[in-house]
């Protein structure tokens, strides 16, 4: 089980931009933050996304083959985070659509270059 996820940033107050906005297109928002980390999720109890200044003090990096994936409840939530991403500086990794055994997703890279992917079952 995942409590939460957190993505190193080189860029932080515009990060900070790009997941508030990227975020509320799901109904999430801010559910924790200090000096160098912003979390956020629809609760407190919920799985959750984080940005961090990384603690060591040395740039971020991207992790080669690392990805998280945030589950949606409809394929308009899919198509729509994927399109919200894109619009505020997002790369597209991968346009929504069927991936086959009900896998319905969409995939794009943050503005530090995380890969993340958004999905539906069904």
């Amino acid at each position: 089980m995942i409590g939460y996820v957190t993505l190193g940033t080189n860029q932080y107050d515009k990060a900070a931009k790009f997941y508030d906005e990227l975020f509320k297109t799901v109904g999430a928002g801010r559910i924790m933050e200090g000096d160098t980390f912003i979390a956020w999720g629809p609760n407190q109890t919920s799985p959750a996304v984080s940005i961090i200044k990384p603690f060591n003090g040395k740039p971020a990096t991207v992790g080669n083959g690392v990805m998280v994936a945030l589950v949606m409840d409809s394929r308009d939530k899919v198509d729509a985070l994927h399109a919200k991403a894109l619009k505020l500086g997002g790369k597209d990794e991968g346009a929504p659509g069927d991936r086959g055994n009900n896998f319905y997703a969409a995939y794009f890279r943050d503005l530090d270059g995380n890969k993340l992917n958004a999905f539906c079952m069904g």
